[in-house]
């Protein structure tokens, strides 16, 4: 297991690493590993919130006895939960590599931080889709916008943030 993960993580790191010097002139190494990353999990979460918001819930209201859940609510928790660990294997394995604190500290951190992108994410597109009435991929697309930068300066600053 040990040998697939380094396997991935290498693979991950020297795709982007290759793809870098187009962009270094506008930001450092590490700024774009964690867009690369983060683009590519946001990539995946939108694109799992139209699926299952268009085809596996076919925008129906879910009912779970006492609890209803609006179809673009359930379809940002289903994203979730396939995004969430992706997104912490990367900022851990590839974006944050440095950081010396222990795993377990810093998986609290992130799910504390995730925690804030979640009420962000159920906010905006509460906001959006319930109150402004747009249609819920392109609030989940403006949603984003606004975590990806409450995210970014989170993880760095608090999550991944190297001892000193």
């Amino acid at each position: 297991m040990l040998k697939l993960h380094n396997l991935i993580s290498k693979v991950i790191l020297a795709l982007i690493d290759w793809v870098y010097p187009i962009f270094k002139k506008m930001m450092p190494l590490k700024t774009f590993r964690y867009a690369a990353c983060g683009g590519v999990n946001t990539i995946l979460d939108i694109s799992l919130f139209f699926v299952a918001y268009n085809y596996i819930l076919k925008k129906q209201i879910i009912h779970l006895g006492w609890l209803t859940i609006s179809p673009h609510i359930a379809s940002f928790i289903l994203s979730f939960c396939i995004t969430f660990p992706i997104g912490y294997y990367l900022s851990r394995y590839v974006v944050f590599q440095e950081t010396t604190e222990p795993k377990r500290k810093q998986l609290m951190k992130y799910f504390i931080v995730v925690l804030g992108c979640i009420l962000l994410n159920y906010g905006f597109l509460k906001l959006f889709v319930d109150l402004f009435g747009w249609y819920p991929t392109m609030a989940k697309i403006v949603t984003t916008f606004f975590v990806v930068i409450f995210s970014y300066s989170s993880q760095k600053n608090f999550t991944f943030k190297r001892a000193v």
